[in-house]
């Protein structure tokens, strides 16, 4: 077991005074039989009213208000969570099984329709139904990240909140988001549920207790196989104890962190700080 204390900052800077703003924030862990989670509290500045609730894909949202004249809003999120390792069953489904599963559940059905974000291209479609003609679903689904992670270089700044898996692909080039979307595209093109994980990961394999680093939102992906089944295809690794689950969704559009709106006629500028700490 490891435990962590998160504490992940972030907001807007104003270009001149806004009279009100409306937003909503994903930043909380969510509790399941991996995770447990100590602590999580959300606190804002401006202070506004908030109210938080399950999404329609069990992440815990926070909407709140602010509507007194400010010039940056800051939204800090402090979490002690705990997680615990936990053992994958048997990935027994074979294609058959898988597509009358699918056809049972509306969660499965959500998870394997593509979006505009993870739209595949091409070669990487090619490639997986290869794959499919002799591999189960499960050992596609996890060729599929090895050649994610294989093909594609890790690189800030190159594409953007808005990127979408083809153009990342065309480039190979992207950051945790764009591997995320174009395992998921790859994966859903030859009927696999998959879903978009946003959390956070400790950057170091042997982490140090007490030790405050710097850290970042990080993102992965799962698939079912009968059950689902975690990987994180930007560092070809199983999610295990060093992963924090924020929320769950189609793509990045069901879970980012925060978004919102402003009254008034300046542009914004987000800022984010993100501090990992192992406690134990």
């Amino acid at each position: 077991m490891s435990r962590y204390r998160i504490v992940h900052t972030t907001g807007f800077k104003y270009q001149g005074e806004v009279v009100a703003s409306y937003n909503e924030a994903r930043l909380l862990p969510i509790r399941d039989e991996s995770q447990l989670v100590f602590s999580a509290k959300l606190q804002i500045h401006p202070d506004g009213a908030a109210h938080e609730y399950l999404d329609y894909f069990k992440t815990r949202a926070v909407m709140f208000e602010v509507l007194e004249p400010h010039t940056e809003l800051n939204i800090t999120a402090t979490s002690v969570v705990e997680l615990r390792p936990t053992f994958d069953p048997a990935p027994g489904l074979n294609w058959s099984d898988l597509s009358m599963e699918i056809i049972s559940s509306l969660e499965l059905t959500d998870a394997v329709g593509q979006t505009k974000r993870t739209q595949p291209a091409n070669d990487l479609v090619k490639f997986a139904k290869k794959l499919a003609t002799t591999h189960t679903p499960h050992e596609t689904a996890l060729a599929i990240c090895h050649k994610v992670f294989q093909d594609m270089t890790y690189m800030h700044g190159v594409t953007g909140v808005h990127s979408i898996a083809s153009d990342a692909w065309s480039e190979k080039i992207g950051v945790c988001q764009d591997f995320a979307h174009i395992t998921l595209g790859a994966m859903r093109a030859v009927g696999i549920p998959a879903r978009y994980v946003s959390g956070y990961l400790h950057p170091s394999t042997d982490p140090k207790i007490g030790e405050k680093v710097v850290g970042e939102s990080h993102a992965w992906v799962e698939w079912w196989a009968g059950s689902w089944f975690a990987f994180d295809p930007t560092n070809d690794i199983d999610v295990n104890t060093r992963h924090v689950v924020v929320g769950r969704g189609r793509d990045y559009d069901d879970v980012p962190p925060l978004r919102g709106v402003f009254a008034g006629p300046f542009n914004s500028e987000l800022f984010v700080s993100v501090e990992i700490t192992k406690e134990a």
